[in-house]
């Protein structure tokens, strides 16, 4: 299956959210993990009240994990330029030169089951993270025929996903989104696991 199905969705998603690029990936927590290895943090900074999955990256990357206390709405800084914007949708709120990480896991606004786009602000930011999604390899050449340079990761967004994304867009862009609120999520500092990571 021909892999220009991701780019129209890429496309129509970064058009909506009005950011210069969109890099589509299987979810929302490897986009952010990519933007953090393309960034080289050192460190990612937490909101106590979060999805699970993001405070993980510290100990699965090799970074420092900084908890802050934090009522965010919408989306939330990890980096000085990286975000957190999985429950985000909001026409034309892509913030300027920033990664901003959005999610279409079953329980957001536009739920295709799984999956997630990285918002960049520029062509080499898309290019390269592109490459990371898909194993370091150009997607529209078979991987045999290439020379593969760049260190890559299994990330990338399925033809099949973003075909379904681009049959539910239109739908999504005129229904009012949920307004998520700090108490969706526990304080994740009190649970065991993160005391053992400490």
């Amino acid at each position: 299956m021909s892999f220009i199905k991701v780019e129209e969705f890429e496309n129509r998603i970064a058009n909506f959210f009005g950011a210069p690029f969109a890099v589509a990936v299987d979810c929302c927590t490897h986009g952010l993990e990519l933007c953090l290895k393309y960034n080289n943090a050192e460190i990612i900074k937490v909101p106590k009240r979060t999805y699970v999955s993001i405070p993980f990256l510290a100990k699965k990357i090799s970074i420092q994990l900084e908890w802050k206390d934090e009522d965010w709405n919408d989306y939330y800084y990890i980096t000085n330029n990286i975000i957190d914007a999985a429950v985000l949708w909001k026409n034309n709120s892509y913030i300027e030169n920033t990664y901003m990480c959005l999610s279409f896991q079953f329980r957001k606004h536009l739920n295709l089951g799984r999956g997630g786009m990285i918002l960049c602000p520029n062509r080499k930011s898309y290019d390269d993270l592109k490459k990371m999604s898909y194993d370091g390899r150009d997607p529209n050449i078979p991987w045999r025929d290439q020379n593969i340079s760049t260190m890559g990761y299994h990330y990338y967004m399925t033809p099949e996903t973003a075909i379904k994304g681009l049959e539910k867009l239109d739908s999504a862009i005129k229904s009012k989104p949920k307004q998520w609120q700090i108490s969706d999520w526990p304080d994740l500092t009190k649970m065991t696991i993160f005391n053992k990571l400490n």
